[in-house]
């Protein structure tokens, strides 16, 4: 197998160390030597990818991922699409997420029982293209509680958005099926959602001992627990009972700032504060208008969130990218917003940003050793960006100025054959 040389490239490592000119050199699927312009890598037979000066980083991870979410505007018209179309859609939407970038997606929940194992298993397979891939459970709620969507005209009731449990035996039941399909973590929505009425986002709808049930099954078979907590009291419960993965996290207290902080280096939290955003200055195209919004509370988490991550961020919690793409106001694929809005709303540098979805993403990956950073030994994770990140997070939404992705070596985008882009053998 021929190696692979990016020469000319500003190297981003993913680190937060400032960025440097230099080369790469890829074998197999792996990074097997990375040079500085003082001494320069010899080709060596290698293809030669002339990047002109183009970045070269690690590739994106997005934490909260739903390849399930069909660009729909409601939970209902996500959930009534018919399986078939259903494994198509995450197949089609897989490929886009590696082309634009994203070369590690952590699932966030799917949509029926088993699309987030099948996706992941076809990508592990090489049946589809698609990023390194954690495959999660629908989301696990109680009556009442987000994602209790069941719609008596579908033909079977596992059909609905999430499912429904009552009592901590009846949450064993139900966690132990997803662990048996295969999936990597199982997700409880313990708090509600301005987006369901009856149930806003600063309520808590499951017992301790229903989350109890859940962590214990889960911790025994070597799996992780993610949940969506808005309220403090969720976020809370979440940490007493050892959940890894944190979604929203918009409300805090001191007592709950002070668990965070404490638990820094076992969680993440991905906040997705970008369909808070979108729900109140987007959605009008689909009936929410600002005044709606507001009147649903979005104004008032809006403003909570913006708070409680400011001082998270400030408290060294890892606060990743990543959350509810894939409605009809947050379409897949611009996910990389996220770390605009981290700079402009929450206090981060451009830097910190770009390492909160590299190195930290290599983190919730489970694999810190050969995720995230552009490092000899590492996997050839690697997107090639035409322009500064640093300067201006937006080209990283950009799929012009994306003019390579790689995933394990591989071109899931090649680079453009183009004169002033030499893609050629080494003599």
């Amino acid at each position: 197998m021929d190696d692979i040389l990016f020469t000319n490239v500003r190297i981003l490592d993913g680190s937060g160390a400032n960025p440097y000119s230099g080369s790469v050199r890829v074998r197999g699927q792996r990074i097997v030597q990375v040079g500085r312009s003082t001494a320069p890598i010899a080709p060596g037979g290698a293809l030669v990818v002339d990047g002109a000066g183009a970045t070269l980083m690690p590739g994106m991870c997005e934490a909260h991922t739903h390849f399930s979410w069909n660009d729909a505007a409601t939970l209902a018209e996500i959930q009534t699409m018919p399986l078939e179309e259903h494994v198509l859609w995450c197949a089609k939407v897989a490929k886009r997420y590696l082309q634009a970038g994203f070369t590690s997606c952590v699932g966030a929940a799917c949509a029926k029982p088993r699309l987030d194992v099948v996706t992941r298993n076809a990508i592990e397979s090489g049946q589809i293209p698609g990023p390194r891939y954690l495959a999660a459970s629908q989301e696990i709620t109680v009556p009442g509680g987000l994602g209790d969507e069941t719609l008596p005209h579908l033909p079977f009731p596992e059909f609905s958005f999430g499912v429904n449990v009552n009592g901590a035996e009846d949450m064993r039941r139900v966690v132990r099926m997803f662990l048996k399909y295969g999936v990597d973590s199982i997700k409880l929505n313990l708090s509600g959602d301005n987006f369901v009425p009856g149930a806003p986002a600063e309520t808590t709808w499951m017992t301790d001992a229903e989350v109890a049930v859940a962590a214990e099954e889960v911790q025994l078979r070597g799996k992780r627990i993610t949940v969506h907590a808005r309220s403090a009291a969720s976020v809370k419960q979440a940490l007493r009972h050892g959940a890894e993965v944190i979604y929203h996290a918009s409300f805090t207290d001191p007592e709950t700032l002070d668990m965070l902080e404490a638990a820094r280096d076992r969680i993440f939290v991905a906040p997705g504060i970008a369909i808070l955003y979108a729900m109140l200055n987007e959605a009008e195209p689909w009936g929410v208008t600002r005044a709606k919004a507001a009147a649903m509370g979005y104004e008032i988490e809006w403003d909570a969130a913006l708070d409680s991550l400011q001082k998270m961020h400030k408290r060294g919690v890892r606060i990743l990218p990543g959350g509810d793409y894939g409605f009809a106001f947050t379409p897949h694929c611009q996910n990389a917003r996220d770390l605009e809005f981290f700079v402009k709303y929450l206090g981060f540098t451009p830097m910190e940003a770009i390492r909160s979805t590299t190195l930290y993403g290599g983190q919730i990956m489970k694999r810190p050793h050969e995720l995230g950073l552009v490092k000899e030994g590492f996997l050839a994770d690697l997107l090639l960006v035409d322009g500064d990140p640093l300067a201006n997070l937006s080209i990283l939404r950009d799929p012009k100025r994306l003019l390579a992705v790689m995933k394990d070596g591989v071109f899931a985008k090649a680079p453009p054959l183009a004169h002033e882009r030499r893609w050629e053998r080494a003599a």
